[in-house]
């Protein structure tokens, strides 16, 4: 996933760290000379000194190209700017903004950001999450958020079509719940195939659930 990141800070840097780590392919786009420097030195990765809230950084940039655009500097009005000039004239098809004024979040939504935030820790997980959302759906939180009950679908031509449960490399904390084939209900043991236009549904805490996808190969 190409992801465009508004704002070189402490922020912007952690979450480009993340980015990276998950696979990804963020670029930087900040104001600050030596912030840029700093981040495509330590990360390797390729940074604009530029103004992101300007539609000439975003050209830069490659916007129309990028699967998502997330503005992290310390201001909401950049913040907005950024994510509206990517979602209406560029056509990026994922916005994600930091708000610093928690007040400020539902405006930040009206005004066409896909998903405003003010927990930074989250925003990694959160846009993982709004990518996989073609084969996940979220069902219901658990424990205040921490898990989360999801079906997921699984595609026709399913690489790992047939393959046994003990034979997947499931992660700790997801616990594969049922499995509907054919409008039929099976509740699964380790012997249990994962066929073709299966949809299963999964009990995982929320930070694992991008890491699943990946173990079932659903990306």
């Amino acid at each position: 996933m190409n992801v465009i990141v508004i704002g070189g800070g402490k922020v912007g840097f952690y979450l480009c760290k993340t980015l990276l780590e998950h696979g990804h392919q963020p670029l930087i786009i900040e104001k600050n000379k030596h912030a840029c420097e700093y981040a495509s030195n330590q990360l390797d990765i390729p940074t604009i000194n530029a103004d992101g809230s300007t539609i000439e950084a975003l050209k830069t940039a490659n916007a129309p190209k990028a699967d998502a655009l997330i503005a992290v500097t310390g201001l909401d009005q950049d913040n907005l700017i950024s994510c509206q000039l990517a979602k209406k004239i560029l056509h990026v098809p994922k916005t994600v903004a930091r708000v610093n004024n928690p007040k400020n979040a539902a405006v930040m939504k009206q005004l066409g950001v896909d998903i405003p935030i003010s927990s930074t820790d989250n925003i990694a997980r959160l846009l993982e999450r709004e990518v996989d959302s073609a084969r996940i759906k979220s069902l219901l939180s658990l424990n205040r958020g921490e898990a989360s009950l999801s079906e997921m679908l699984i595609p026709d031509n399913y690489v790992l079509h047939g393959k046994r449960l003990f034979e997947l490399d499931i992660p700790e904390d997801a616990v594969i719940a049922a499995i509907f084939r054919d409008d039929k209900l099976i509740i699964p043991r380790g012997n249990a195939q994962i066929m073709s236009g299966d949809k299963i549904l999964v009990i995982a805490k929320d930070r694992i659930i991008h890491e699943l996808s990946e173990s079932l190969k659903l990306k």
